[in-house]
């Protein structure tokens, strides 16, 4: 009853006597600001009951109901069809979350490889928050769902084919979850490399320009030293020259730095 009335549950199984106690991490996918919520919900069967206990806004009692009325195979084997039922609507809730987060995954990679200089540090974290989120609940269910599909879970035979497709839809959603965080891995990764990039060119072609700059700041800077005996001091073509020089020596830095990727 403490479990059930508290909830912030981690997804586990108990047994108190003949009574079986599931509790479920419900979770959903907000479009409008790309988040992950989770709920909660407890399943509790005994020889001739079922009962429910849920946290949050979304209800998966409702289409679980639903379910169960459209499988007449499934209802004969009672309380334990409720609990494959709640099992299998929120596997398929996860699956259809990993779908959405992988689209929003997608489009962040695709901006993290675009030319555009985007600072997304702050976005693939926000993502990654919500795939641990993602993780937290599925992750612990896995061996859960993995012990009903086995023939010591005290189901009858003709039972465990439903708990094993379930098992299966869970494996398959706890493999796309883990991927998804590594792949948010890789593109952090990735994106905190092309920053590095982006500053190495800059500097680049602050290097470049002052290596441009500093021909004409050193011609300038001597004849700016105002000595009597200097060539072309008093020379008619003396101002000319010393600019034709600067310029030249300026140009040639430009064109071979550009060669060279600096500029």
């Amino acid at each position: 009853m403490e479990d059930a009335v508290q909830a912030h549950q981690r997804p586990k199984r108990e047994r108190y006597g003949d009574v079986l106690a599931v509790a479920l991490k419900t979770l959903w996918y907000v479009e409008d600001g790309c988040e992950v919520e989770t709920g909660e919900v407890m399943v509790f069967t005994g020889p001739r009951f079922a009962l429910t206990v849920r946290h949050g806004p979304v209800d998966p009692t409702s289409a679980a109901a639903q379910r169960l009325n459209g499988d007449a195979d499934m209802l004969r084997f009672g309380p334990i069809a409720v609990l494959r039922a709640v099992l299998d609507t929120v596997v398929d809730s996860y699956t259809e979350a990993a779908v959405q987060v992988r689209s929003d995954l997608t489009a962040l990679e695709r901006r993290v490889f675009s030319p555009d200089r985007e600072d997304l540090t702050e976005e693939i974290y926000s993502l990654k928050r919500e795939v641990v989120e993602f993780r937290d609940a599925v992750q612990p269910l896995a061996p859960v769902v993995q012990d009903f599909a086995g023939p010591h879970a005290g189901w009858p035979e003709e039972a465990l084919p439903y708990f094993r497709d379930v098992a299966d839809h869970m494996h398959r959603t706890d493999t796309e979850v883990r991927s998804l965080d590594e792949l948010l891995n890789s593109a952090l990764d990735a994106h905190l490399a092309r920053v590095g990039t982006w500053q190495n060119d800059d500097m680049r072609r602050i290097s470049a320009w002052a290596a441009i700059l500093a021909g004409p700041t050193l011609i300038a800077g001597i004849y700016g030293m105002n000595f009597a005996h200097m060539p072309e001091l008093n020379g008619t073509f003396g101002y000319p020259l010393a600019i034709t020089v600067m310029a030249t020596v300026a140009g040639l830095l430009h064109r071979d730095l550009r060669r060279n990727g600096w500029l």
